[in-house]
């Protein structure tokens, strides 16, 4: 038998990962335990009732909380996603695990049928996947999960198996999304860029003819409060949407929908960076990837930056091409990018703290979206309430553009709001009320990370600065040149 699918499949070794052995209710061993009643056996879901097969960026932050309790199993978290990959290179957003019921979640492997519609895009045959993507964290996670075990990691082939994957992803981003022509990507579905009904969609949707509500049941309406979920109406023009993308053999660059995104860009350059540390490590150069991030990481300014808002902004480009006034935290994102302008990176700095977002002042984790907006709702789903995940990116960017006390008190609302609300999807920003399902898997894994950090000082690592055996090189909570690639629809 594999040693390394034994090491996979123990529990997690609580008494080894954390000295000393600490009581349940301390919110490490919380998160840990969570994610491990949440592992399928090959993945781990974001929700055992509201989301119960694997998602694509979820399983990326969900492999960087895991790597420190298990760098194995996050390894397999990112092995089993890249296992369902097409061969055009798209990662799906969905991995369906057959063991669940059809009805359990909409839309379901026979709205996607991948092995039939997707047979020309390259679809597994073996496993049923969604058609559409979301954002690439994958390489970022990669190489983090690498550094947290590089000697497992080198034991067992992890980054020479998984590059080849994420360089075909990147690619397949790169040349078959560029629908703008400008070099950045673009999302063709709301549900791709991961901040589904964020009011930067809405009037892009408002040319789509939603589905007839008869054609489809809403499972989620089962286990989340309507008030909190999109509107039928949205809900609608989700489905035709995607039910077109199927019906053109999801093939690329004749929707009605094509947005550049800010956050779904920053991230493809963040795992840029990342590829290019793997490439090295695999004795390969990464310099020709570096160069691309730079590159697109100009193209990001020179397309989306918007001065007056002081912020990036999503670009229509099936809507004259212009950008979009909404003003949503997918705009701060880009603050991670080591690369950015020393005056873009200031202004993001202040907005984040501004009235828009107010954080630090009347919030403590970022909002979804502008709390001066007319659509600001701070319960309804990506319109308002403040999220998880991008608060740990958010905290990355901080940290990388030395607004370091920023970055320390985000850490600390984080952590203090995943304990209280028993790891909600999201929350009220105002009231850090939970929102969404609770026992939600990024949040336990990204503070997880975030505990990590805290508890990890500066002399637990080797003289080379890389960790000892089991240790993040996350432990000073910086963004150094290790970990440069910054890190549902």
């Amino acid at each position: 038998m594999d040693r390394t699918a034994q090491v996979s499949s123990r529990p997690f070794p609580y008494e080894i990962a954390y000295d000393p052995p600490t009581a349940s209710a301390f919110p490490h061993v919380r998160a840990a335990r969570l994610l491990e009643a949440n592992w399928t056996g090959a993945s781990t879901v974001p929700s055992r009732k509201l989301y119960p097969h694997q998602w694509s960026w979820d399983s990326a932050f969900i492999a960087i909380g895991l790597r420190h309790v298990s760098p194995a199993r996050a390894q397999t978290e990112l092995e089993t996603l890249l296992a369902a990959q097409w061969a055009d290179g798209r990662v799906p957003h969905i991995v369906f695990n057959p063991s669940v019921p059809l009805d359990a979640y909409f839309p379901s492997p026979d709205f996607w049928r991948s092995s039939t519609a997707g047979r020309a895009a390259g679809a597994p045959r073996t496993v049923q996947t969604s058609g559409i993507v979301q954002p690439p964290v994958h390489a970022l996670a990669a190489w983090l999960v690498h550094r947290a075990d590089p000697a497992l990691s080198r034991a067992r082939g992890f980054l020479a198996r998984v590059y080849p994957r994420l360089a075909a992803w990147h690619r397949y981003l790169l040349h078959r999304r560029d629908l703008g022509g400008a070099g950045l990507v673009a999302v063709v579905h709301p549900w791709e860029q991961g901040m589904d009904n964020s009011p930067c969609w809405d009037a892009p949707l408002a040319r789509i003819t939603p589905a007839p509500a008869r054609s489809f049941r809403r499972a989620d309406l089962d286990h989340g409060a309507a008030e909190d979920r999109p509107t039928d109406l949205d809900y609608g023009r989700y489905v035709r949407l995607a039910a077109d993308y199927r019906d053109r053999e999801y093939a690329d660059g004749d929707g009605e929908f094509a947005v550049e995104d800010p956050a779904f860009n920053a991230l493809l350059i963040v795992s840029e960076h990342a590829l290019a540390r793997i490439a090295e490590e695999l004795g390969a150069a990464g310099a020709a990837r570096r160069e691309r991030a730079e590159r697109l990481t100009a193209a990001l300014v020179e397309r989306l930056w918007e001065p007056a808002a002081g912020m990036f902004l999503c670009r229509d480009l099936r809507g004259g091409g212009g950008l979009r006034p909404e003003r949503s935290v997918s705009g701060l994102v880009p603050l991670l990018l080591p690369g950015l302008p020393r005056a873009v990176a200031a202004a993001l700095v202040r907005t984040l703290r501004g009235p828009h977002f107010s954080l630090g002042d009347r919030t403590r984790l970022v909002p979804s979206y502008d709390l001066l907006g007319e659509a600001f709702d701070p319960h309804r789903y990506w319109r308002g309430p403040a999220w998880f995940n991008t608060g740990w990116l958010l905290e990355r960017g901080l940290r990388t553009h030395g607004e370091t006390a920023a970055a320390d008190a985000l850490r600390t609302a984080f952590l203090d709001l995943a304990g209280a609300t028993g790891f909600a999807e999201y929350v009220d920003p105002y009231t850090g009320d939970a929102c969404g399902a609770t026992g939600f898997s990024w949040t336990a894994a990204l503070a997880l990370d975030l505990y990590h950090r805290e508890r990890v000082p500066r002399e637990r690592q080797g003289p080379d600065k890389s960790p000892q055996r089991g240790v993040s090189r996350l432990g000073t909570g910086t963004f150094d040149k290790s970990d440069q690639g910054g890190d549902r629809g």
